[in-house]
């Protein structure tokens, strides 16, 4: 992977990573199209690299909300903030199990399976219409609806699953108010991105390959850049547009990966 491909890439997770159109899954399919023949471990490190630089960019962006919720943790109460954060912590249990128990199997889905991608966004499509059919509510994230997000998460580790598509979804269609459910899809995920980052450099399986550090880097610095940007531009896009206009976009890109699956 040559550095202007890593860029590209970098400026598409930055972008769609807070739009519900699977970022996983346009970075598999931006792959194919730019000829990476990376093998699946390779393509996951670089899929995770992007995710923590975008994950970086929500910390910045939701700073007012994270140092809020840590100001509530450490006043040791049982307050907003603490409950808030135990439902983040619950909703991360059932990716967890996933990431622990088959990874290997996970790493498999990231080569470039463009015809598998293309199922995966016809699902989201569905997902996202089924919630744009949904009432508006002002109800906030349960416990039990943590755990059920949660699931809907580990499910969207697959390419082409939206992971705020899916979790937004679910909230929304578990009675969830959008703009709360929207706040609560993109803080659940920092946790996870960070201890995925963690245990791989504990295990020391991101073991960098010197001939790709420097297309790795400057995809990082693309996809902060993209996502700072993305982050402050389109999540109010998120919550007031009609995810119909979504789901409509996931079926059109999903069919067009799967034809060219099948006979690309």
């Amino acid at each position: 992977m040559d550095t202007l491909d890593a860029i590209i890439l970098g400026i598409i997770q930055g972008l769609t990573e807070f739009l519900p159109v699977s970022s996983s899954g346009h970075l598999e399919l931006g792959k194919a199209i730019l000829g990476d023949n990376s093998v699946p471990e390779e393509s996951l490190l670089f899929t995770v690299i992007l995710h923590f630089a975008t994950a970086l960019s929500t910390l910045v962006v939701f700073r007012k909300d994270v140092w809020e919720i840590i100001s509530g943790l450490l006043s040791f109460k049982w307050n907003e903030e603490t409950q808030f954060s135990l439902k983040i912590i619950i909703s991360m249990i059932p990716a967890v199990f996933v990431g622990l128990f088959f990874e290997e199997q996970l790493e498999a889905f990231f080569g470039g399976n463009i015809r598998f991608v293309g199922f995966m966004l016809i699902i989201t499509a569905v997902l996202l219409y089924l919630a744009d059919k949904a009432k508006d509510t002002d109800k906030k994230v349960s416990f039990t609806n943590a755990f059920i997000i949660g699931v809907s998460q580990a499910i969207a580790m697959l390419p082409g699953i939206s992971r705020s598509g899916a979790t937004i979804s679910t909230s929304v269609l578990l009675g969830v108010d959008k703009t709360k459910a929207a706040r609560f899809s993109f803080l659940m995920v920092v946790p996870l991105i960070f201890g995925k980052i963690a245990k791989d450099l504990l295990s020391g399986d991101l073991a960098f390959n010197g001939n790709n550090g420097i297309a790795m880097g400057a995809g990082f610095i693309a996809a902060f850049v993209a996502g700072l940007v993305a982050c402050t531009w389109m999540i109010q896009l998120v919550k007031k547009s009609k995810l119909s206009y979504f789901a409509i976009y996931c079926l059109i890109v999903g069919l067009i990966a799967v034809a060219y699956g099948m006979w690309g």
